[in-house]
């Protein structure tokens, strides 16, 4: 998944930079699943191909489509009745597709089969008769996806732990919890446990709800943070996941950089730095870390090397009616 990194040259009189490359970084399966269906999505019907939101949270992805033949929408009224459109990555509620279905719409549902997982997880809570604590961040939209799954009132959002004293349920209310998937490993195992606290008798997911990226992504950055004196991230500013490798840096004290672009790079970062971090989140594509490390080459003699953790081989199917 990850491209090989290319050597690059500095001023002779600079002084050399070590630079630590995360492994894993950058797409993960559902990422490259979700572009790939857009890809497919516009080969078999043509373009335009409609996207309701972003397909996932990377400008360079989305423009890169745009120029193939996609438009980004935000609703589905805005979508042509005879068009054929395509749900994002991060899921969306029951009211889309059931929509969709009402006009006759050609649509392809791209949401990870992780988030996926998660809306099914709240159909068979909610069959057992519990009330469901969600916990993630308000307005993003793999969270408005998953609330969208059931009726309002059953499905309760979370973020913090101050969030979990404000609740208002007793103690032996049933109830179970379910966790965005691109969220801080260890900031949501500090809620889980006030939840657990307080609640004895909830009931969690079998399988933790954070996907295996997130997990890769963050342990990764916690291997190279510690020997780095800057961590780079590369991703955009409303990527959960990319926001979150920048905390896992700065809580264990090593300063941490979200960028989108080589060109955002401020020369004056690496003023006294001799050590620096680079990982990408798992919507950002290698072509933009490799970017990353020309423009670090371009300033100061690199001195590369890979931090592996652990290697990635999942693979998700495309929908059926794009294989067929």
């Amino acid at each position: 998944m990850n491209a090989p990194i290319t050597e690059k040259t500095a001023p002779a009189s600079a002084e050399p930079l070590n630079l630590l490359i995360a492994a894993p970084r950058g797409f993960c399966a559902g990422v490259d699943r979700a572009i790939e269906i857009v890809e497919k999505a516009l080969e078999r019907y043509g373009a335009p191909v409609y996207v309701r939101h972003e397909i996932v949270h990377n400008r360079y992805v989305v423009e890169g489509l745009k120029a193939k033949g996609a438009i980004f929408v935000k609703e589905l009224d805005e979508v042509p009745t005879d068009a054929p459109v395509v749900f994002s990555a991060h899921g969306v509620p029951k009211s889309v597709p059931a929509e969709a279905e009402r006009r006759n719409m050609i649509y392809v549902d791209a949401t990870c089969p992780l988030v996926s997982k998660v809306h099914r997880q709240a159909e068979r809570q909610l069959e057992k008769g519990r009330h469901i604590i969600f916990v993630g961040h308000e307005g993003h939209p793999e969270v408005i996806g998953t609330m969208g799954q059931v009726e309002p009132g059953q499905m309760t959002l979370v973020e913090n732990i101050e969030d979990v004293d404000k609740l208002p349920f007793e103690t032996d209310e049933p109830l179970a919890y379910l966790t965005q998937t691109t969220l801080s490993v260890d900031d949501t195992r500090e809620v889980i446990e006030a939840l657990e606290w307080r609640y004895p008798n909830i009931k969690g997911p079998k399988a933790e709800d954070i996907c295996y990226a997130t997990s890769n992504r963050q342990a990764a950055v916690k291997e190279l943070a510690q020997d780095c004196d800057l961590v780079l991230v590369v991703g955009a500013p409303n990527s959960s996941n990319s926001l979150r490798l920048v905390e896992v840096a700065e809580r264990l004290g090593t300063p941490g950089k979200l960028i989108q672009r080589a060109d955002e790079i401020d020369p004056a970062w690496l003023d006294g730095v001799e050590t620096i971090g680079l990982t990408a989140g798992a919507s950002a594509p290698e072509v933009l870390v490799r970017e990353v490390v020309d423009a670090l080459g371009q300033l100061r003699p690199l001195n590369e090397r890979v931090i592996k953790h652990t290697e990635e081989k999942m693979v998700f199917k495309l929908p059926r009616q794009l294989t067929e």
